[in-house]
């Protein structure tokens, strides 16, 4: 027996509904031809590789998450935490692969593919292998236990069970079968390391899957990161300590609708904020007589990014002299700033370009969807 999806409460229906909305409304933004939509889409991927493994103590920059994106070398990133960024990656991209295969379906081998690809570089964590033995969860604040996993004979059966539940037909929005293949593979906890990472990454699958968005728009990696000490909390709330898949599932539910409706409202605000700063830089380039795809690297500086030769000429598709020539008259210019030597150098945005950011930057508070909305004030009474 594995954990149940819970009937939803009319609240719960309602706020479903409205992320439904927003999702609507982004996969048009997405759809409508812009060269912009590139630059974003390349950083969600980056942030929700970055959110994931920030949980699990791997943390990285902003320019080594996207560097990982790319296929370049890190610019700060240690050995341990590189390879596991590396293989998170390389998962992800597994799963953008897969979400639109015609022929695709759940199996066991495909946890354990996604799990190797993850772990490789840890053979001591019997990467691509169900745990052997027990396994334990600690919080990392206080050291003490918070969860024990299923007995390891029970794995097996309870994965194969977990794998029926998701290739059956459901009636429950895509969003909620995302949320409980997540809770319930964090649950069985099936291996002796990266679970949380796999459960992140499935729960990303199974929206891609439902081809609502791209895949890059689909997670909630990032919120997860941003909001870990909440994460850790609601999973021990329905855990209860150990394998107990008659506990009450609603409250992680909840929470996974509230990072899908903040995450949801995130992504609307970078469409917004990238597409006026596109807009500016494009007259930027104009202006300066430069070429079109200088207008990648002015992007990614101005969004605060560090540029390299490296990423620049992959992006814009030219060779490394060329990007050579186009950075120097950028920097000729006055629009970017180089740091460091040689092999390590990069750029970074001149002061015209932070304050293209800062006058484009919106920071309106998003609300939690289960809140009250405030009663509206009655006319006034022009007498």
């Amino acid at each position: 027996m594995i954990f149940k999806t819970p009937a939803l409460t009319e609240a719960e229906a309602a706020v479903l509904t409205e992320i439904e909305k927003i999702r609507t409304a982004i996969k048009y933004s997405l759809h409508t031809p812009a060269r912009w939509i590139g630059v974003l889409r390349r950083s969600a991927l980056a942030r929700a590789i970055r959110g994931s493994n920030s949980i699990e103590g791997y943390n990285v920059t902003g320019e080594d998450a996207l560097a990982a994106v790319e296929g370049e070398p890190p610019l700060d990133a240690k050995d341990e935490t590189w390879l596991a960024v590396k293989g998170y990656r390389d998962a992800m991209t597994y799963v953008l692969q897969m979400a639109a295969d015609p022929h695709f379906s759940y199996s066991e081998g495909l946890l354990k593919s996604l799990h190797f690809m993850m772990t490789q570089h840890e053979l001591k964590k019997h990467p691509g292998t169900w745990r052997p033995g027990a396994i334990y969860v600690r919080d990392d604040q206080t050291g003490t236990i918070v969860y024990e996993g299923p007995d390891a004979d029970a794995v097996p059966g309870l994965v194969r069970e977990f794998v029926d539940s998701l290739n059956s037909d459901s009636s429950n929005a895509p969003l909620i079968r995302a949320s409980m293949a997540h809770l319930n593979l964090v649950m069985i906890h099936p291996f002796s390391d990266g679970n949380g990472r796999m459960a992140r990454c499935l729960q990303t699958l199974v929206l891609a899957r439902e081809g609502i968005l791209e895949p890059q728009f689909c997670s909630i990696e990032e919120y997860l990161g941003r909001n870990t000490r909440d994460y850790y909390d609601v999973l021990a709330s329905v855990g209860k300590g150990s394998w107990n898949p008659n506990s009450d599932a609603r409250p992680w539910i909840r929470f996974c609708l509230t990072a899908h409706y903040r995450q949801a409202k995130i992504i609307v605000r970078r469409i917004e904020e990238v597409g006026a700063v596109w807009d500016e830089i494009e007259a930027l380039t104009k202006k300066h007589q430069l070429s079109e795809r200088c207008m990648f690297a002015l992007a990614d500086a101005t969004m605060g990014y560090k540029v390299r030769n490296s990423t620049y000429r992959s992006i814009a598709e030219v060779s490394e002299n060329l990007a050579s020539r186009d950075l120097k008259a950028m920097v000729d210019l006055g629009l970017l700033i180089p740091d460091g030597e040689k092999r390590g150098r990069v750029y970074v945005a001149s002061v015209l370009l932070q304050a293209i950011r800062k006058r484009n930057r919106l920071t309106k508070m998003i609300e939690d969807p289960f809140m009250p909305k405030p009663a509206k004030a009655p006319p006034s009474n022009p007498s």
